[in-house]
């Protein structure tokens, strides 16, 4: 694969199932990288044939109604907010809404005639954008900034009812908190919503479910503070939330709980792996209640997702296998599933399960991969101080030796995948041998293993610095194609992190690229969208935790680092912010290492690499092809003729 291929393959997700009849409707993503813009459509599949259903260019988040009427979000340019609207009998869209801030997410009453829709306004005070854009901002808490939704402290996003037949609107939460994920009570007589009210949310993001009813627009809360991700009702009024009480912050696993009308929690069966990050009100990643005490889910499980179902007593798998997951929707009960589902050589397909029987039923990526070399991945584990490390490596065609190129994933909560990743075939394709894994913190191995860094990183090497220092050494003990003595590492976010960690220690490496990374904690508790990040991992904050935050930053050892670094950064990163990348490259400059700075422009953030401008992603896949090239691909091998056997540098 090449980069100016970025725009030749489609993403289907977020599938939804039809109340009554055997077809589904869902969103297709693509680049287009001529127009530089993104391209979502929705698609039908009507029980025999695959469609779209719509022109775009932004139409998002299907959702039916209980009589089969379809409701979505729309926008027919790039610079409009989403309006609510409905599917017409010709198929054009009936817009219902037009809000000057659009609407975010939406969810239909169980009766199919009111939608409770998510509508962000602004409370500064300005009449218009011009004039705000001026106006210095009046910032009154840390947390006025958000990345990939930029300023936010003059935003609050509150919930609407619109009755669909008269488009008659009332809005039904107000006050200077926000709402999210709208969920109707089968009665139709309230919403229950998730919601923060600690005035120090900004540095400790716990929140609760609250319930309001339409007719008085009182609040009540059901959950104590904890970190909720979903909630949802049964067919029989039972309130169903997703999450982890608590009044902190913690990796502690998601589980699924009834709230009875006194209070009472009861957790359903225990969940050993992660929930799949929930999506928007009725996404097709979010728990699907089937009864009070059957709750269809969408777990992370070593590199794979699973639909499982989850009862009082057991976690029944419905759907595996390797791949990744990017929604689920059931028909006739449970003897019917529909999934949008990605392997590492197929971009995306739509997939029904029947009684265990599985079809295709969409052939949105045929073209692009009969025309695209993608490889299977090679699975491999290794030993690391008594955890099993889990991960793969992708070789070119062929049996030359081939440069090794180590990716360091993002997170650290997060997890390589059975999935496609743009990133390791384009490597591929350039002629690299690819290696990934999922060290201890990432997700989708359990509470333990995602959890063993918690305090670590200011010893002088972490558990997860160890598999990674590790793993290139062990799989080229596996794999003898790859080649120790052209060795390149990367990562973004998390990976950027460890990839200065790792060249700080090991001086093999002919190449790195450090991208949107934090460096330098000190700094970053300060500046980042995430504070509550800082103390969660490190146990610390500032000011006081001053020597514990500089023991764990990379920063601290980068002195050592004698490879050869490209710093990629974007200048609207509010995770990392930019001033992390800045330092970094200011340091191995001063330091005479060879480096550059690969900053993006304003209004790129830290998801630059996965939902940034197409012409930028072509232009950073360009630039590390370049960067690795240099270094990793002017001499050829001599280890089997002589040369130096590397070993792991511990």
């Amino acid at each position: 694969m090449r980069p100016d291929q970025l725009g030749d393959f489609s993403l289907p997700s977020d599938i939804q199932g039809h109340p009554f009849q055997n077809k589904v409707v869902f969103v297709v993503s693509q680049m287009d990288l001529a127009a530089d813009r993104y391209v979502k459509t929705l698609w039908m599949w009507n029980g025999l044939d695959t469609f779209p259903i719509s022109d775009g260019p932004r139409d998002t988040s299907p959702r039916y109604s209980v009589d089969g009427t379809l409701a979505y979000l729309h926008a027919s340019d790039d610079d409009e907010p989403p309006q609510l609207a409905c599917r017409g009998s010709d198929g054009s869209p009936r817009v219902l809404s037009t809000f000057a801030c659009g609407v975010t997410e939406f969810a239909w009453s169980w009766d199919g005639t009111r939608i409770a829709a998510v509508v962000p306004e602004y409370i500064d005070g300005f009449a218009n954008d011009e004039e705000r854009i001026r106006a210095p901002r009046r910032i009154t808490d840390p947390a006025f900034r958000q990345d990939d939704k930029s300023w936010t402290y003059n935003q609050r996003s509150h919930i609407w009812v619109i009755d669909v037949a008269t488009n008659q609107m009332r809005q039904v939460t107000s006050g200077e908190w926000s709402e999210t994920h709208p969920a109707w009570s089968p009665d139709g007589n309230s919403i229950s919503y998730l919601t923060s009210t600690d005035p120090r949310h900004w540095i400790n993001p716990v929140g609760h479910v609250a319930t309001v009813d339409i007719a008085t627009a009182t609040t009540t809360e059901r959950t104590p503070p904890g970190a909720w991700q979903w909630c949802g009702y049964a067919p029989d009024g039972c309130l169903l939330v997703a999450g982890a009480v608590g009044d902190r912050i913690t990796l502690d696993l998601a589980q699924i709980s009834r709230v009875e009308i006194d209070g009472t929690m009861t957790t359903l069966a225990q969940l050993a792996y992660h929930l799949v990050e929930v999506g928007q009100a009725g996404s097709a990643t979010s728990p699907r209640p089937v009864s009070r005490d059957r709750i269809m889910c969408l777990i992370e499980d070593r590199g794979a997702q699973s639909v499982v179902v989850v009862t009082d007593a057991s976690v029944e798998v419905l759907v595996t296998g390797k791949r990744v997951i990017t929604g689920f929707t059931h028909l006739a009960e449970l003897s019917e599933i529909v999934i949008t589902a990605s392997t590492p050589t197929v971009p995306g397909e739509v997939h029904r399960i029947v009684d265990g029987t599985e079809t295709i039923l969409s052939d949105l990526n045929a073209d692009f991969t009969s025309q695209t070399q993608l490889v299977e991945p090679f699975e491999f584990t290794f030993d690391s101080d008594g955890a099993l490390i889990h991960g793969w490596v992708y070789l070119p065609e062929g049996d030359q030796d081939v440069p090794l190129l180590f990716h360091i994933h993002g997170g650290p909560a997060f997890q390589y995948t059975w999935g496609f990743f743009d990133e390791f075939q384009v490597a591929v394709g350039a002629g690299y041998g690819v290696v990934a894994i999922n060290p201890r913190g990432s997700s989708g191995y359990g509470h333990d293993h995602v959890t063993a860094i918690l305090g670590r990183w200011g010893d002088e090497v972490s558990p997860d610095h160890l598999d990674l220092s590790r793993a290139p050494y062990e799989a080229a003990k596996q794999f003898p194609r790859l080649d120790l003595e052209r060795m390149g590492i990367m990562g973004g976010s998390y990976g950027g992190l460890a990839t200065v960690m790792v060249t700080s220690m090991d001086h093999n490496y002919r190449s790195a690229v450090a991208e949107r990374g934090v460096y330098n904690w000190v700094s970053f508790a300060g500046t980042s969208d995430i504070p509550w990040f800082v103390e969660m991992y490190l146990g610390a904050s500032m000011p006081h935790g001053f020597d514990t935050l500089w023991a764990a930053s990379s920063l601290a050892r980068a002195h050592t680092i004698t490879t050869p670094t490209l710093v990629i950064h974007a200048e609207d990163d509010f995770r990392c912010p930019f001033e992390q990348g800045q330092q970094l490259f200011t340091l191995l400059y001063t330091n005479g290492i060879e480096t550059e700075l690969l900053l993006f422009p304003h209004g790129e953030g830290h998801e630059m690499s996965r939902s940034g401008k197409p012409r930028h992603r072509v232009e950073r896949f360009e630039a590390i092809l370049d960067w690795h090239a240099r270094y990793l691909k002017s001499e050829v091998r001599s280890q089997k003729s002589g040369g130096t056997q590397h070993r792991n540098p511990e």
